[in-house]
C-alpha cells in the first residue's frame, strides 16, 4: 500500500521579486535629480508668483550659460578622479587675453586666441598631473594663483571696456527661437555627451576614474586621457568668459571669482563622485539648473546677499545627502 501526502511539494523560485513603479522611477540617478529640480521649481513657484513667468525662465537659461559651460569641463576632470580649482582664474585671465586681442585683431581671431590660451593653461596643468603624477589639487591651486596674478598684470588691474559693439551678437542673436548663448550651451552639452558616451576616449576617461591601474593594465593611454580633461576644462573656461564679456561688454581681471566652486557643486549635485568613475553630463546640466534656480529664487524672495551663500551651501549639502541616501536604498 502506497501512502500519499496531502502536502504539495514546495517549489523554490529563483525569480526576483517584482520591482515597484516607484523604485523603477527613481532607479536612475538623472531621473532622481530631475525630480528634485521639479520639486524645487514647484516650491519656488509657490513662494514667488514671478518665478514661472516667461521673462524669468529666459533669465534662468541665460544665467545657466557661464556656469553650465564651465561645468562641462569640470565633469570631464572629476570623472578621472581629479579636480580643477583654476577654472575661475583661467576665465579671468582668458577674458583679459580676449580684451587685449580685440584691440589688435578681428573678433574671430581674438576668440580663437582666448580659447587657445585657456587650453594651453589646461595642457600645462594636465602634463604636471598626468605625466609627472602631481596631485591635481596642488597643481590647479597653484595655477589658480598664477592665472589670477597674470590677469592683474596684463590688464593693469583695470577693467577693459572698449570692446567692439558687434561682439554682443554672439549672445543676443537668436536661432530657432533661442538666444545664441543658450543654443551654444545645449550644443556643447550634446557634443560632450556624445564624446563621453560613444567614443573610446570617453570610455577611457570613465575607466581611469573607476580604476586607474586596471585601465593602465588594459593598455589604455592613461597619461593622455588624464591630460585631455584639463585641456577641455581650460578651453571651456575661456568659452564661458567670452559669452560673459559679450553680454556685459566689459572684462574685469576679477571675473570668474568663485566660479570653480559653483561648477564643482553643480557636478556633485548632478550625481558625480569626487572619487571619479561615476557621473554624467545630463546630471551635471540638471545640477547647473538647480544651482541657478536656488540663486534666482533667493533673489526673487528678497533674501539678503549676505545670507544667500549660507542658503546655497545648505541646499547643496542637503541635496547631496538626500541623493546618497536614496542611492543606497535604490541599490539594495
Amino acid at each position: 500500500m502506497i501512502e500519499t501526502s496531502d502536502t504539495a511539494p514546495v517549489v523554490k523560485s529563483n525569480a526576483s521579486p517584482p520591482i515597484s513603479w516607484a523604485r523603477r522611477l527613481t532607479g536612475t540617478l538623472e531621473i532622481r535629480m530631475g525630480l528634485l529640480a521639479l520639486i524645487l521649481a514647484l516650491i519656488l513657484s509657490l513662494l514667488s508668483p514671478y518665478f514661472l513667468t516667461t521673462n524669468n525662465l529666459l533669465n534662468l537659461l541665460d544665467q545657466s550659460v557661464v556656469m553650465g559651460i564651465v561645468a562641462i569641463g569640470m565633469t570631464f576632470v572629476i570623472l578621472t578622479g581629479g579636480i580643477d580649482l583654476s577654472v575661475g582664474s583661467v576665465a579671468g585671465l582668458t577674458g583679459v587675453v580676449l580684451g587685449l586681442a580685440l584691440q589688435q585683431f578681428p573678433i574671430p581671431i581674438a576668440i580663437v586666441l582666448a580659447i587657445l590660451s585657456g587650453a594651453g593653461i589646461g595642457l600645462l596643468s594636465g602634463v604636471f598631473i598626468g605625466q609627472f603624477g602631481l596631485a591635481a589639487f596642488v597643481v590647479t591651486l597653484g595655477m589658480m594663483a598664477i592665472a589670477r596674478s597674470l590677469a592683474y598684470i596684463f590688464s593693469g588691474a583695470t577693467s577693459i571696456t572698449n570692446l567692439p559693439s558687434n561682439l554682443s551678437d554672439i549672445v543676443y542673436a537668436s536661432f530657432l527661437g533661442l538666444p545664441a548663448n543658450v543654443l551654444a550651451l545645449l550644443t556643447l552639452y550634446m557634443v560632450a555627451w556624445g564624446y563621453l558616451t560613444y567614443t573610446k576616449g570617453g570610455r577611457t576617461i570613465y575607466a581611469i576614474g573607476s580604476n586607474r591601474e586596471a585601465a593602465r593594465t588594459a593598455g589604455l593611454n592613461v597619461v593622455l586621457y588624464n591630460i585631455v580633461p584639463y585641456v577641455v576644462s581650460g578651453a571651456l573656461a575661456a568659452v564661458a568668459t567670452i559669452f560673459s564679456a559679450a553680454q556685459i561688454m566689459s572684462i574685469d581681471p576679477l571675473a570668474g571669482t568663485g566660479l570653480e566652486l559653483d561648477a564643482i557643486a553643480a557636478v556633485v549635485i548632478g550625481g558625480a563622485s569626487l572619487f571619479g568613475g561615476r557621473g554624467s553630463l545630463v546630471g551635471t546640466l540638471i545640477g547647473v539648473f538647480i544651482m541657478v534656480m536656488i540663486r534666482n529664487g533667493l533673489n526673487l524672495l528678497g533674501v539678503s546677499p549676505f545670507w544667500q551663500g549660507s542658503a546655497v551651501g545648505g541646499v547643496i549639502i542637503a541635496a547631496v545627502l538626500i541623493e546618497r541616501i536614496v542611492s543606497r536604498r535604490a541599490g539594495r
